[in-house]
């Protein structure tokens, strides 16, 4: 959000640094095993996170996750973040980013296979309403071991994320140094969900009744799929507020979801909010 309302503002683009400390909720089933018949747990969370930013676009970081309110590992993610954001131009906007996700014994994570995420984005900005479709895929194994055998779960997830939003700036309300980007949007995610991730499409956790599990014999591969393709997942309705004032900015974000598959379709909702420090 930073860099969007630097860009929207046109100021002098330089490489800096942003510290940041970020809350929200995170799914949670209390079971290391995603158990489809006990109801999901929104457990809030604090993500510290560090990212260098340069000029030119490209740009690095890495943040954790503690969970609060778990009885083993609170620190319970890692993320290294890599990628590179085009908004020089005043028509659209563009981005791509991979990410590998570290995820440690949790009690209350489900074990998953997604440890890779490929995430490109594109924005068209001259129309008041802009579009934009962001394409979110997620890949990668986990294996376990026991005494004679070994077993190795792997496999992928594809989203698909329509996006139309609109931009609400305003600058020098207290003092000549700060602004306000209002952000309102809605959206439409389609694509799988296989598996238990922390990718940026799967903000919804679909409550699946029906596991479809391969027979396994010790040492093979462990094949995990979802009873459903390809399909749409959930719309939203998100408003993001980001005020900035000389190095510091305040984002807090709300979102109003359905999701339009799994047991549970009614309205959801959650919020998160961010405080971050430019050097």
């Amino acid at each position: 959000m930073e860099r969007q309302l630097d860009s929207l503002l046109n100021a002098q683009r330089k490489s800096e640094i942003v510290a940041a400390l970020s809350y929200g909720n995170n799914p949670a089933y209390g079971n290391k095993v995603a158990n489809f018949e006990q109801p999901l747990v929104m457990k809030p969370f604090l993500s510290p996170s560090l990212t260098w930013y340069h000029k030119s676009g490209f740009f690095a970081g890495a943040n954790a996750y503690y969970l609060f309110n778990t009885e083993k590992n609170h620190w319970f993610e890692w993320d290294l973040t890599a990628g590179y954001d085009y908004t020089k131009n005043k028509n659209f906007q563009t981005g791509i980013s991979y990410t590998r996700y570290i995820f440690t014994d949790s009690t209350d994570v489900p074990t998953t296979p997604i440890k890779n995420e490929l995430y490109a984005y594109f924005y068209y900005r001259k129309w008041w309403l802009q579009p934009g479709i962001s394409l979110d895929y997620g890949w990668g194994k986990h294996s376990t071991s026991g005494l004679r055998s070994r077993e190795t779960l792997q496999g992928s997830d594809f989203n698909v994320i329509t996006t139309v939003r609109h931009s609400f700036i305003f600058d020098g309300l207290l003092c000549s140094r700060d602004a306000l980007l209002l952000l309102p949007s809605m959206s439409l995610t389609l694509g799988t969900a296989n598996y238990y991730s922390q990718l940026i499409a799967f903000r919804y956790v679909t409550r699946s009744p029906k596991m479809k599990f391969d027979k396994v014999h010790p040492g093979k591969v462990l094949n995990f799929e979802d009873h459903t393709g390809f399909e749409p997942r959930a719309v939203d309705c998100t408003i993001n507020v980001s005020y900035l004032v000389n190095k510091f900015t305040i984002s807090p974000a709300f979102t109003v979801f359905k999701p339009l598959t799994g047991v549970d379709q009614h309205l959801m909702s959650y919020f998160t909010a961010r405080l971050a420090y430019s050097f």
